[in-house]
Parts: structure tokens; sequence; C-alpha cells
């Protein structure tokens, strides 16, 4: 298994589990930050750490190749994590991922691979993976899953394209995607965001 941080509740205590992805030069403390402003008392907490704190070394919009092999080793950990979870006794729907740009698009991307009725996928800023998007790729039926995309509509790092292109193949896929677009040029999560996400995921 990979290095993992671990907060909120016990897994043997809790009712379900946030994988909790962190971006670029980032790492597992990070992202768990984003616990103070979520709702996320009923949660177990697992943060993996990305090998030199990059989950893939180029731009997640770069040609496939150029991201190998660290984009699949970072799938692999993901996925390692997810049967980890399932060995404890969690159904998919008691799972959620929560990621910010490059967590954001591995998130996105490892769930759409397998796409299955989890119980939500929330990206701050990010969308699918690959220097173009290839529907033969993702396989599976999101079953309602809720989806939530956030981002500024000029973000230096993930085009507002990709962002929508990424919205309609999940939707085809059968998840319920919500997207937020701010008028802003921040590569950061707003508080409007939070308070979608709690109301709409996180609230049940």
């Amino acid at each position: 298994m990979p290095e993992i941080t671990k907060a909120g509740m016990p897994l043997e205590q809790a009712t379900k589990v946030a994988v909790m992805i962190h971006g670029r030069g980032a790492n597992p403390v990070s992202i768990m930050g984003l616990n103070r402003y979520l709702n996320l008392d009923e949660f177990a907490l697992l943060a993996p750490q990305a090998l030199a704190s990059s989950w893939y070394p180029f731009s997640f919009m770069a040609p496939d190749a150029n991201n190998e092999p660290a984009f699949s080793k970072s799938m692999q950990i993901i996925d390692e994590i997810i049967q980890d979870i399932h060995e404890k006794g969690f159904t998919s729907d008691q799972i959620y991922f929560i990621g910010f740009s490059q967590g954001a698009c591995l998130s996105l991307e490892y769930a759409s691979q397998n796409a299955k009725r989890y119980g939500g996928v929330i990206a701050f800023t990010g969308g699918l993976i690959g220097e173009k998007l290839n529907p033969s790729k993702y396989k599976g039926d999101f079953l309602g899953t809720p989806v939530f995309i956030g981002s500024s509509q000029q973000d230096i790092h993930v085009p507002l394209s990709r962002i929508e292109a990424s919205a309609e193949l999940m939707k085809k896929l059968g998840a319920y995607v919500e997207t937020l677009i701010f008028a802003d040029m921040q590569h950061t999560i707003r508080q409007e965001e939070i308070e979608w996400v709690n109301k709409h995921i996180l609230n049940n």
C-alpha cells in the first residue's frame, strides 16, 4: 500500500470514506485541511502521498506517453486504496473522492474509468486526463453519482473547454454533474464551492 495519511473517524467506526487527493507540489496535510470547511464529520479520511509531490510530471493534457509511467502508477495507488476500502466492508456508495487541481483530475479520471454508484466525486479545478478525450477508456455506470467540478473560466492549468467536455462524458456514463465556473482567474477553492458541495453532496 502507498503512504497514506489518515484523519477523521477510524475506519471501524465511520459510515463513509473520503479519498482526498492533493495537487501538484502539495501533500496530504494540505488537502486534509479541507476537513475544517467540508461536512466530513462521519467520514474516515484517507490521503495518499504522491511520489515527489506530483501524480504525473506534465500537464494533464500533455501527450499521454509523456506522463507515463507516473500516471499509471498513480492510478494504481488509488485503485489499491479503493480495493482496501472495499475489503474493509464499505460499498462504493460509501466512497467519496475529493481532489484539488492535479488531484481533482486524478479523482475524475479514476472514477470515470471505474464508473459505479459512488457517494460523490468532488473536483476543485480539474478535468479528465489525456491529450484528447477517448470515450473508450471509460467503463461502467455512475447510476446517478453526484459529481461537482468548480473552476475559474480562465484557469491557467485547466481549460474551460476540457471541463465542459469532461462533464458531458461523465453525464453519458450516468453521473449527475454540476459545474460552477467563476469569472475570476484564481487557481483556488472558493467559499461558494464549499457551500455547494456541503449542501448538495455532503449533507446526507
